[in-house]
C-alpha cells in the first residue's frame, strides 16, 4: 500500500517528502526495529523503558523506507520518508487498520477491571448457539471455529490485532468480542477498530503501577465509550458498579444508547438468584419480559459477566424479541472459561478445587464471596501477588483473604525481578492471624499442602494466575499451570 494512502487525510501530520511518499510502497508495519524488513514503515515511539527513536538507524539498516515518530523529529540525516504526528500511536493504529483492510462485520469490546475474559468468551458462546460464526480475542488468546491460539497480552499491538482480525474475517467470522484493556486503550492499540457495542463490567483498584491514580485508570477505560466506539453504538454497563454514574455520563455526552444490567438495572434486571450445587438459578427481567433459567456457573460475578455478554449480543438488534429469547436461554449452556473460577479437580473426599485469575483486591473478594454459598465446610485459598507491580494492594489482599476464607496460604505468584520473600511479607502485613494464615514459599508446595488438608465439604481456590502456563521468576518463564498442579496434588493424596 502506498504511504500516503496509509496516512490518509488527517490533521497534525507532517510528511518530509510528499512526492516520494506518494510513490512509496509500504510492505509492512512494525514498532519493533528487529522485525523490520525491506520496505517497512517503522513506528518510533517513546516508551516507559526504551525510546523507539533510538532505534531509527537500526530500522533503516534493516530496510525501513518510512519512519513514523512524534512531531519535532528532524528528517535531516534520515534516508527515509519521515512522518511525524501529534499522536503517533493513534496514527499507527489507524495505519494498521488501513493496511490490513478487512474487519469483522460485528465487533463488540469489553472493558473493566475484572470479567473481561469471561464476558467475551460468553459472547462467543451465545453467538455460536445462535449459529453465528463467532470469535473471542483477549488474554486467553483467539478462539474461533477451527482456531484456538494462545495469547500473551489482553490487547495486542495494532499490527497483530488488525492482522488477526483480517484473518478471522477471511475465515468467515461475522461476530467478534474483544477485550479492551486500560493500557491498550491508553496506548491507542484498539483505535481504527469499528466497534458497534461496548461493555463495562466494573472498576476497582488495579494497574496503579501504570496509571498512577484511579482517575487516570478510569479515563483510560472511558475512552472506549467517549472516543472509540461508533457514535450510533450501544453501551452495555453494570448498574451495580460504583462507577455506573460516571460511565453513563460519558455515554450521555455522546448520545449513546445505554443498556444496563445487574440487580439495580432497568433493562436486564437480575431479580433473584439462588445458589445451586453446580451453578445458580436466576430470575431475569429483560425489557419487561420475565425469564427463569439455570446458569451452570457459580457466583454473583459470573452472573454479572453472563448478563453483560447477553446485553452485548442483543445490542445487535435490541427490538428483536425472538433473538432475545434465544440469547437468554443460551445462558443455560455456557461453559466456564479457562482459569476463571474453573473447576480444576475433585478431592477423593469430595472437596472441590477451583482455579481463578483473581489478582486484585476486588477480584479476590468477589471470588471468595462467590464461593462461600457453595462451601458446606471450610473455604481455603492459596494466592500471592505479582512482583514489580502495585505494592499497595498486597496487604489489602492479605486482609481480604484472612477475613473471607477459613484457611489461607500466602505463596508466590509471579515474583519477576523482585524478592519473593519481600512480596509475601507485604501480603502478610494484612493478615496477622498466624493461626489462620500460613506463609509458604514455592507455589507448587503450597498447592500440595492445601490439597492435603481438605476435608469433606471444603472448597479450595487457587487464585492469581488462572489460565497462565508459566511462572515468571527473574526474567525467566518457568512452565507452571495451576490446574495441572491441582490435579497432580489430588493424585498424590490418593496414593
Amino acid at each position: 500500500m502506498r504511504l500516503l494512502e496509509l496516512i490518509g487525510d488527517a490533521d497534525g501530520v507532517t510528511v518530509s517528502n510528499r512526492a516520494r511518499a506518494a510513490e512509496l510502497d509500504i510492505t509492512g508495519l512494525t514498532a519493533d526495529s528487529r522485525e523490520v524488513r525491506a520496505g517497512y514503515l517503522f513506528a518510533a515511539f517513546p516508551g516507559n523503558k526504551v525510546d523507539g527513536r533510538d532505534f531509527i538507524q537500526d530500522a533503516i539498516a534493516r530496510g525501513a523506507t518510512a519512519i513514523l515518530a512524534p512531531e519535532g523529529l528532524s528528517a535531516v540525516g534520515i534516508p527515509a520518508v519521515v512522518v511525524t504526528d501529534t499522536n503517533p500511536r493513534q496514527r499507527f493504529a489507524h495505519m494498521a487498520a488501513s493496511y490490513f483492510g478487512r474487519q469483522v462485520e460485528n465487533v463488540v469490546a469489553v472493558t473493566g477491571t475484572n470479567g473481561k475474559s469471561s464476558t467475551v468468551n460468553f459472547c462467543r458462546q451465545i453467538w455460536q448457539s445462535m449459529d453465528h460464526a463467532a470469535a473471542s480475542l483477549g488474554t486467553i488468546g483467539i478462539i474461533a471455529p477451527g482456531i484456538n491460539r494462545a495469547g500473551s497480552l489482553t490487547t495486542p499491538d495494532p499490527v497483530t490485532l488488525h492482522s488477526e482480525i483480517a484473518e478471522l474475517e477471511a475465515a468467515g467470522v461475522t461476530h467478534l468480542a474483544i477485550e479492551a484493556s486500560s493500557q491498550g486503550m491508553d496506548q491507542y492499540r484498539l483505535d481504527g477498530l469499528k466497534i458497534s457495542a461496548a461493555g463495562f463490567t466494573n472498576l476497582t483498584r488495579d494497574h496503579l503501577d501504570y496509571h498512577g491514580t484511579m482517575e487516570k485508570y478510569f479515563d483510560s477505560k472511558a475512552r472506549l465509550f467517549s472516543e472509540m466506539m461508533a457514535g450510533d453504538g450501544i453501551a452495555v454497563i453494570n448498574a451495580d458498579s460504583d462507577y455506573v454514574g460516571k460511565v453513563r455520563a460519558v455515554c450521555d455526552k455522546r448520545g449513546l444508547r445505554v443498556i444496563d444490567f445487574g440487580h439495580a438495572a432497568t433493562d436486564i434486571k437480575l431479580v433473584r438468584r439462588k445458589p445451586l450445587p453446580g451453578g445458580q438459578f436466576m430470575e431475569l427481567q429483560l425489557f419487561g419480559e420475565r425469564y427463569e433459567l439455570e446458569l451452570p456457573l457459580v457466583g454473583d460475578f459470573q452472573a454479572a459477566n453472563a448478563l453483560c455478554a447477553l446485553g452485548l449480543v442483543i445490542a445487535e438488534d435490541p427490538d428483536d424479541r425472538g433473538m432475545q429469547m434465544r440469547a437468554v436461554y443460551a445462558l443455560e449452556k455456557l461453559q466456564s472459561v479457562r482459569g476463571r473460577l474453573e473447576y480444576a479437580a475433585k478431592h477423593p473426599n469430595g472437596a472441590a478445587i477451583y482455579v481463578d485469575y483473581a489478582h486484585s483486591p476486588d477480584g479476590l473478594e468477589t471470588m471468595l464471596n462467590a464461593l462461600r454459598p457453595h462451601t458446606q465446610n471450610k473455604l481455603h485459598v492459596v494466592f500471592g501477588c505479582g512482583g514489580d507491580r502495585d505494592k499497595g494492594k498486597r496487604p489489602m489482599m492479605g486482609e481480604i483473604a484472612m477475613r473471607l476464607a477459613d484457611r489461607v496460604i500466602v505463596t508466590d505468584d509471579n515474583p519477576r525481578t523482585e524478592d519473593a520473600n519481600a512480596v509475601r511479607a507485604d501480603i502478610m502485613k494484612g493478615c496477622p492471624d498466624k493461626l489462620k494464615v500460613t506463609e509458604m514459599a514455592g507455589r507448587r508446595d503450597a498447592i500440595r499442602a492445601a490439597v492435603a488438608k481438605l476435608s469433606p465439604g471444603d472448597v479450595l481456590v487457587i487464585a492469581g494466575k488462572g489460565h497462565e502456563q508459566g511462572q515468571i521468576v527473574g526474567k525467566e518463564i518457568l512452565p507452571f499451570d495451576d490446574v495441572t498442579e491441582a490435579k497432580n496434588a489430588v493424585l498424590e493424596v490418593t496414593k
